[in-house]
């Protein structure tokens, strides 16, 4: 918590030139944003998420097997439901800085 998820969403966001506010979905589990071309982007927040039957019953399948980016907050919660390629991104904190780490999966 507070290492700076939803901040670096953000960012990305900005980067892709979403042009709604980005927001963390923590109640809603998963927000949507538009670029400049209208194209959707999809931000989920699992936090609260009790079971994998519950990102079952919002259509996950729908969000993560589309052309489209999805960034996801706490996805070890969703890990038997990710799409094998994928990019991870782990950020640790401590006293002195932030580690970002990332991990990038391909199909096989």
């Amino acid at each position: 918590m507070g290492v700076g998820k939803t901040t670096l969403i953000k960012s990305i966001c900005k980067v892709l030139n979403v042009q709604d506010v980005v927001t963390s979905p923590t109640f809603s589990v998963v927000n949507e944003y538009h670029d400049k071309k209208g194209k959707p982007i999809y931000h989920f927040d699992f936090y609260r998420v009790k079971s994998e039957e519950e990102i079952y019953d919002l259509g996950y399948e729908e969000y993560f097997f589309t052309n489209s980016y999805c960034f996801v907050e706490w996805p070890e919660k969703a890990l038997g439901l990710l799409p094998k390629e994928r990019i991870e991104v782990k950020i640790t904190k401590n006293k002195k800085a932030r580690i970002i780490n990332l991990l990038a999966y391909e199909k096989k």
